[in-house]
């Protein structure tokens, strides 16, 4: 009975912990930056288009070199990247994305490095990453 209601607890504590976090500053930002990105015409434009760029990229890669618009569609595509990349509200989302991932990845640490220094804690940012991490691959960071 004991370890169910510690259980409890530290499932409370979690969530109090999400809530905070999401009642951050960094996650306020992230919020906004998001809002202006998806609601900004010129900038959904910009992403669009690299979309289906990057559709007939793949199309193409399965061909490489052989197929006939390769070349074109290689230098599109880093064309239509370098745009969207460029546009100030995908800029701004992306600094604000990395900001929150980057509060996530130290809580994370602090989290499993309270518990043992040996825990594997998936990061996905070579800076935290001192070899206790398993970060490099799946969307979870770990590989």
């Amino acid at each position: 009975m004991l370890a169910t209601t510690e259980r409890v607890e530290i499932l409370d504590f979690a969530e109090e912990l999400a809530k905070m976090i999401l009642e951050s500053d960094i996650a306020e930002h992230y919020r906004i930056c998001l809002y202006k990105m998806q609601n900004n015409k010129e900038t959904q434009k910009k992403i669009q288009r690299f979309v289906s760029m990057k559709e007939r990229y793949e199309e193409v890669q399965r061909f490489g070199k052989y197929h006939p618009d390769y070349f074109k569609v290689m230098k599109q595509i880093r064309e239509y990247k370098r745009e969207m990349d460029m546009d100030p509200h995908v800029a701004e989302f992306k600094l604000a994305e990395n900001d929150l991932q980057s509060l996530l990845d130290e809580i994370s640490l602090l989290i499993g490095g309270a518990v043992s220094k040996h825990i594997k804690v998936p990061t996905g940012n070579p800076f935290f990453d001192n070899g206790h991490g398993c970060g490099a691959g799946g969307s979870c960071g770990c590989g």
